[in-house]
């Protein structure tokens, strides 16, 4: 059976963002049967958990006695399980793959710092000054991305796990109108969540937070 862990509570500016969301979705599209370990801070900075994630974060993926860990070797050890997540060719591997660490190399870092500028220092005078060049060079990435999108409603031929990461970066900025006064972005990203796999994933993320109290532990 595989387990993923998740975290049992989070703010609910995180809620249908923490990055196991990404992992739930690819098995659920692969139709891979999984179980959830929900976890605390105390399991989250354990010895145990640390040996499964180094640097105490979620997802940890367990199969059989095989770990892995960070999000986006885990969508590609299910994708390569998956006709509907990766190409059979090797060129069409090879260049989903080159989406996917696109996804979070060269788009999501510079969302994720406007995030975390807007989020958490909204109110110090550095993070002020700092966000307009944070702000142009997210869009700046955007627009890229948009480009290449706008005769496209795949970065490939068809949906990938490329599409998959891709689209779980594009919901980071949901406290911005960022993507939403972007047409071909936001209708590729609304065109990926249409995806019954993605709605099981999401519903089940946020019934884990719906069912588990604020803990400690």
């Amino acid at each position: 059976m595989i387990t993923v862990s998740a975290f049992r509570w989070v703010p609910d500016v995180a809620r249908g963002l923490v990055r196991d969301l990404r992992v739930r979705w690819a098995l659920e599209e692969a139709g891979l049967a999984y179980e959830v370990w929900l976890i605390g801070p105390a399991q989250q900075k354990s010895d145990a958990y640390r040996s499964l994630q180094p640097f105490g974060q979620v997802p940890a993926y367990e199969e059989d006695g095989f770990v892995l860990f960070e999000s986006g070797a885990i969508i590609h050890h299910i994708a390569a399980k998956s006709t509907v997540l990766m190409p059979t060719d090797d060129k069409g591997r090879a260049r989903t793959l080159s989406w996917m660490f696109a996804a979070l190399n060269s788009i999501e870092p510079h969302i994720d710092n406007l995030a975390d500028l807007d989020l958490f220092h909204a109110n110090d005078d550095w993070a002020k000054q700092r966000r307009p060049a944070a702000l142009q060079m997210a869009q700046t990435r955007l627009d890229a991305l948009s480009d290449w999108l706008k005769d496209r409603d795949y970065l490939e031929e068809r949906f990938t796990a490329a599409d998959l990461l891709m689209t779980t970066v594009l919901r980071i900025p949901r406290h911005t109108d960022l993507i939403a006064r972007m047409p071909v972005l936001d209708a590729y990203r609304r065109r990926c969540e249409a995806r019954p796999a993605f709605k099981r994933a999401l519903d089940a993320q946020m019934a884990d937070f719906a069912e588990s109290p604020q803990a400690v532990a």
